[in-house]
C-alpha cells in the first residue's frame, strides 16, 4: 500500500546531513554574532565616553596662540641683551678708554716739556706707553671700587686689580706703539683721515 511507503535510506541520510549542515552553519553564525557583540562591548568599554569621533592629525607647526605667547619673551630677551651691551660699552668707555687717553696725553706733555724727549724718540714712546698703562690700571680699579661701594658689594677687588693690571700691560704696548705708528703713516704722505683710520 502507498501509506506503508517509507523514505529510502539514502534520501533520509542526505536529508539528515542537510539538517546537520544547516544546524552547524546556524550555530556558527550565532557564535560569530555573539563574538562580534562581545568584541564591540569590550571596545566600547575601552573608549572614553566623551571621546571625539573625529581623528586629529598631528602637526609639528606651532599654533598661533603659541607664537603669540612666545613673542613677548623673545622680545624681552633681545631687549635685555641689547641693554646689557650698552651698559658694558659705557663701563669700558668710562673705566678704560677715557683714563687711557688722559694718561697718554698727560705723559706726552711730561715727556716733551719736562723731560725734553723728542716726539719721535723711543723714550717718548715708552713714556706715553707707561702713561697709557697707568691710566687703564687706575681707571679700571677706581671704577669697580666705586661700583662696589654704590651698587654691587659682591665685587672682588683683588680680582679686579689683577684684571686692571693685565689690561694695563696691554695698554702699555698699544700706547708705546701709538706715536711711532703715526709718524710712519705721516711719513708715507697719507691724508689725515687715513692716518686716523689706522690709529
Amino acid at each position: 500500500p502507498l501509506g506503508s511507503l517509507t523514505t529510502p535510506a539514502p534520501l533520509q541520510h542526505v536529508k539528515n546531513s542537510a539538517n546537520i549542515t544547516m544546524l552547524s552553519s546556524a550555530s556558527s553564525r550565532t557564535l560569530l554574532n555573539i563574538g562580534s557583540r562581545i568584541q564591540c562591548r569590550q571596545f566600547a568599554s575601552l573608549t572614553p565616553p566623551n571621546a571625539p569621533t573625529s581623528r586629529k592629525v598631528h602637526s609639528s607647526t606651532k599654533a598661533d596662540a603659541d607664537v603669540v605667547e612666545a613673542s613677548p619673551a623673545i622680545e624681552k630677551v633681545e631687549q635685555s641683551s641689547l641693554a646689557k651691551r650698552f651698559i658694558v660699552t659705557a663701563e669700558v668707555t668710562v673705566s678704560k678708554i677715557f683714563p687711557a687717553g688722559f694718561g697718554w696725553q698727560t705723559s706726552s706733555i711730561i715727556a716733551e716739556n719736562h723731560l725734553g724727549y723728542a716726539p719721535d724718540s723711543a723714550a717718548f714712546a715708552l713714556t706715553t706707553g707707561f702713561g697709557d698703562a697707568v691710566g687703564v690700571l687706575v681707571g679700571h680699579t677706581a671704577f669697580y671700587a666705586a661700583k662696589k661701594a654704590a651698587v654691587d658689594s659682591s665685587i672682588d677687588m683683588e680680582k679686579e686689580a689683577h684684571v686692571g693690571l693685565l689690561l694695563g700691560s696691554a695698554a702699555f704696548c698699544s700706547g708705546t706703539a701709538w706715536q711711532p705708528l703715526v709718524d710712519v703713516l705721516q711719513g708715507m704722505n697719507l691724508p689725515f683721515m687715513q692716518v686716523r683710520s689706522f690709529r
